[in-house]
């Protein structure tokens, strides 16, 4: 039987954000919309690649460097590469959540749930992300990966999380859209909450999430009674 969950600490890169408007930034500039998805693949890649390897670089400095590869190397595009990867990175600071989150953010806190954020990203990014939706109040702590100097889901990251949040993994619950997120987790002792948001199936090479939910609403219905 799985302990008690008394911190939730969630991933925020398209867990908490809707990166949808990111498209159209891509647009903006000249370039096809469905680039983005590519692009911010190819910059998970890297950022793990640079973990593996031992070394470290910024999210955003990686993200620049992918939009400029991927931008001059587009046929027919003959834009500001730099112009242009600034653009797009600034879409970051106008996001907002998903319409899900707002009401799962309010139950979990409301419950007497310990909240924070762990992200690849920039805790900037987070703390405005969460100001636009009045949620800041709800959460202990944003964190990001800069300190541990390692990108998710290298056990470092999670590590650096539950150290500084003085919190127990196995009455920890990761919650993240990305299967590769909740293996990292799961394998550093964590429970982990998988939100489909429409994908149909997890990995079956990844080790297998805690709990699923189509949303953060329905995870906080199921989490809610069980943590009064």
């Amino acid at each position: 039987m799985d302990a008690p969950i008394r911190l939730v600490l969630f991933d925020v890169n398209e867990t908490l954000s809707d990166m949808s408007p990111i498209r159209a930034r891509f647009e903006d500039i000249g370039a096809p919309g469905h680039l983005a998805a590519t692009w911010f693949a190819g910059v998970l890649r890297d950022g793990f690649a640079l973990t593996a390897a031992g070394a470290y670089a910024d999210f955003r400095d990686v993200a620049d460097a992918g939009l400029r590869g991927l931008l001059t190397g587009l046929p027919g595009w003959d834009g500001d590469a730099s112009r242009a990867a600034g653009h797009i990175l600034d879409g970051f600071a106008d996001l907002d959540v998903h319409p899900d989150v707002a009401d799962g953010v309010r139950a979990l806190h409301g419950a007497g749930l310990r909240l924070a954020t762990l992200t690849n990203g920039s805790t900037a990014i987070t703390e405005r992300l969460l100001s636009r939706a009045g949620l800041t109040g709800c959460f202990t702590a944003l964190l990001d990966v800069s300190a541990p100097r390692a990108w998710k889901p290298a056990a470092a990251a999670y590590r650096y999380a539950l150290d500084t949040l003085a919190a127990d993994p196995a009455e920890t619950l990761l919650v993240a859209v990305h299967p590769w997120d909740i293996d990292g987790a799961r394998r550093a002792g964590l429970q982990a909450a998988w939100l489909r948001r429409g994908t149909a199936a997890y990995p079956p090479v990844l080790t297998s999430p805690t709990r699923t939910a189509p949303d953060l609403r329905e995870l906080a219905r199921e989490l809610v009674p069980a943590a009064g």
